[in-house]
């Protein structure tokens, strides 16, 4: 094929596009304004015949370019998908005709807008590159486990029965972790009515059996620097001697710390050996191997066990935890049928019984069945006695404080995430450090240092900091709603308890999800393709080093820690960390940051060579940039739905809001637009953002657009950020619609006179 670039346009007339549009008219406006050089009708565009079309004139050269006005970029993936072609789609079905109602009046504004959506398709082609991907020569597919309990073990051997090699590294003397500790499990097969064997001593014999799989037990990484691919990994042992290993991924299984009870005096921690937490109660029935349970205080059988359910946990309290560890109501339901089966009343209280998964409800009849009383009540304290404990309880049933004798009381205490240093914590502490210098009166040197408050787990050499991000709780950052697993760090997969928490089963799932990642992410980094959400992209950001003025926004704005600085302070993009979100992009504010098929100038492009109807026509014209993970979709299924929205919008799916330049939104407003809509995902501590920062990101920068608006005499309404979610599909016409009533009252933009 010709480096030469060869424009063609397809245009549809199937799926009802040929009965509402003049496609003749289309083909017009794709040849004079795309100025395609060929320009094609189809009846179906998608079937065979329409497809061999495009792939003739493809294979003799005649095109290079291809621009598809059918549907929307989302629908026909398959069987559009042309190896090493540049293509554009012009939404023509979802975003018009299904979202226009059909009938004479609307006919002119609907035809309207389909002749935008080709030009606007014509003129992305124009500055569109074909992607050619940046493999990653001499790439590792071994994957590294870190951390050898039952989450680190299932997804090493998930792995290895997939055919890859895998390094388990554990801190400790033996594999097994908490679950090692444990008689019993949760049962997870029915008829889910008794406790059942942990399995650990199965999944190590395993692990051993295993010729894929090698074990480094009393072993820590004392250094993690690289990427999907091409991870360098140095072990540290007991001796203090290091290894140093190539990874394709890291599979981070570090598991859990038990809440240190010691934080409850209230409860009789620390004031009688006879309060344990769930760990402790463990240990006590594995000693007496059947026989009667022992209290720790004297050795006399424990006649009555009391569990007191959210010890310290699903509290406001100032050091307890917040959250709810997911498996302890079920756990104390197991422990208390141990009790009975040793000879031993069982009293469970708790103010919330949650029993999750498929055991639930059964198992707590079980428990109920074999003897155990549930109370539903909140303790407020227990007090040690001469040979007892006294559980001082209110009942919630009876609304009265009351209380119970019990020889043994267990806590449930939950879990703290093992996820290792809190690098936006230390990053908040430097900046208050570094403020606090720049205000030292008459320039004294203050010393800037800050005490890491916890032993890093992956000691990572990046610029960002030595772990993945935290959520507020503690927990490795993964994208828990729309993608489990995926921290921001690319090729590196929480999982299990580090996670979110969750008891043996759900970890088990959770390892194997996080398997299957890790092998995806180490075989699209030989492919040099992107890893999630943009599986598969082969585009990557390059920048013009002439304009660059070292401003160091795109290094820090980056969610993914994919970009560093070169020795002369110029932006150093790492394309295996890149998830091609294009953020860099929207930061820069000399726009030298693009991706071969997305850039500033594909977006301006095509907004610019909207037909913008002058004041008399009295048509208002308004710019959507709608995020192509949750906004663009949520239009499609409106479309799909019958839901109507103005025929005066122009929407651009965006990679992300984050790659939102501003530069779009001054333009848009520069040649007659008469507002600005961007909508993306929500942000915040739940964020559903794909990209996890670019939604917070895009608000930010927009937030400061304000001043400029006024600087133009222009209202600041013309230019709006909405959160939308991808299930908004009655929502997100009702904001478009919402809107252009907001531009009715203001009036059509002055820039039109």
């Amino acid at each position: 094929m010709s480096d030469d670039k060869k424009y063609g346009a397809y245009i549809c007339t199937g799926c009802g596009l040929g009965e509402r549009l003049d496609s003749t008219a289309q083909t017009n406006v794709a040849s004079r304004d795309g100025k395609m050089g060929v320009v094609r009708e189809h009846g179906f565009l998608c079937n065979a015949e329409g497809v061999q079309l495009i792939r003739d004139d493809l294979a003799s050269g005649e095109v290079s370019h291809v621009v598809i006005a059918a549907c929307s970029r989302r629908a026909k993936t398959e069987a559009f998908a042309f190896d090493d072609v540049a293509m554009a789609r012009a939404n023509l079905r979802e975003g018009v005709i299904w979202s226009q109602p059909d009938g004479d009046e609307a006919r002119e504004t609907t035809q309207e807008m389909a002749e935008d959506y080709v030009r606007m398709a014509c003129a992305e082609i124009k500055f569109m590159a074909t992607p050619q991907g940046d493999p990653v020569s001499d790439t590792s597919r071994r994957i590294l486990v870190v951390g050898g309990g039952v989450s680190g073990m299932t997804s090493a051997l998930e792995t290895a029965r997939a055919g890859y090699d895998v390094t388990i590294v554990e801190k400790s003397a033996t594999l097994g972790g908490h679950a090692a500790t444990l008689q019993t499990r949760i049962p997870q097969q029915a008829p889910y009515r008794e406790p059942e064997p942990s399995g650990v001593d199965e999944l190590i014999a395993a692990i051993e059996a295993e010729a894929r799989i090698e074990v480094r037990l009393n072993a820590a990484l004392t250094s993690t620097d690289g990427a999907p691919g091409r991870f360098e990994v140095e072990i540290g042992t007991e001796s203090g001697s290091t290894a140093s290993e190539r990874f394709g991924a890291i599979v981070m299984a570090t598991g859990y710390t038990d809440y240190d009870m010691a934080n409850l005096p209230e409860l009789g921690a620390g004031k009688s050996p006879d309060v344990v937490d769930q760990a402790g109660f463990e240990a006590l029935v594995k000693a007496a191997d059947g026989g009667p349970i022992q209290c720790p205080t004297n050795g006399r059988e424990a006649k009555h066990v009391v569990f007191v359910q959210c010890a310290g946990q699903r509290s406001d309290q100032e050091g307890h935890l917040p959250y709810c560890s997911g498996h302890c109501c079920l756990t104390s339901i197991r422990q208390a049928m141990h009790a009975q089966e040793a000879g031993a009343s069982a009293t469970v209280l708790f103010s919330d019984l949650r029993t999750p998964g498929a055991a639930g409800e059964d198992f707590y009849r079980a428990g109920q069945e074999c003897g155990v009383t549930f109370c539903k009540g909140t303790v407020s304290e227990v007090l040690p006695g001469d040979d007892d404990l006294e559980v001082r309880y209110n009942d919630l049933i009876l609304d009265e404080q009351t209380s119970l004798r019990a020889d043994l009381v267990v806590l449930a205490t939950g879990m703290v995430p093992n996820s290792g240093v809190d690098i936006d914590t230390i990053a908040a502490e430097e900046n208050e450090e570094a403020d606090g210098v720049a205000a030292g009166a008459e320039g004294t040197a203050q010393e800037n240092t800050v005490t890491i408050p916890v032993e890093s787990i992956l000691n990572l050499k990046y610029r960002q900091g030595p772990d993945v991000p935290q959520l507020k709780h503690g927990f490795a950052d993964s994208h828990f709603i729309c993608f489990p697993y995926e921290s921001r760090r690319t090729g590196i997969y929480p999982t299990g308890p580090v996670r979110r928490p969750m008891d043996m089963q759900q970890a088990q799932e959770d390892a194997t999800g996080a398997a299957l990642k890790a092998i995806q992410a180490v075989e699209g980094a030989a492919l040099g393709r992107a890893a999630h959400p943009r599986s598969g992209d082969l585009s990557f950001p390059s920048f013009r080093k002439e304009g660059c003025t070292q401003c160091k926004r795109c290094t820090v704005e980056c969610p993914f820690g994919a970009i560093d600085e070169d020795e002369q302070s110029y932006p150093l993009f790492n394309s295996s960390r890149c998830r091609r979100c294009g953020t860099c992009m929207g930061a820069c504010p000399v726009r030298v940051i693009s991706f071969e098929n997305y850039s500033v100038e594909t977006v301006g492009q095509q907004l610019k060579i909207v037909e913008i109807p002058d004041e008399f026509e009295e048509k208002p014209r308004v710019l959507i940039l709608a995020c192509e993970n949750d906004a663009y979709p949520a239009l499609d299924m409106a479309g799909m739905t019958g839901q109507h929205y103005s025929p005066y919008v122009r929407i651009i799916p965006v990679r992300c809001l984050g790659s939102v330049n501003l530069i779009w939104v001054t333009d848009a407003l520069n040649n007659g637009y008469d507002g600005v809509l961007l909508m993306g995902c929500k942000k915040g501590d739940n964020y559903q953002c794909h990209f996890v920062k670019g939604s917070e990101l895009a608000h930010e920068r927009i937030s400061k657009v304000d001043e400029t608006l006024k600087t133009l005499s222009l209202e600041p309404e013309r230019v709006l950020t909405h959160e939308v979610a991808i299930t908004d599909i009655q929502r997100i016409p009702e904001i478009i619609n919402d809107y252009m009533k907001t531009i009715e009252k203001i009036g059509l933009s002055p820039f039109k006179f």
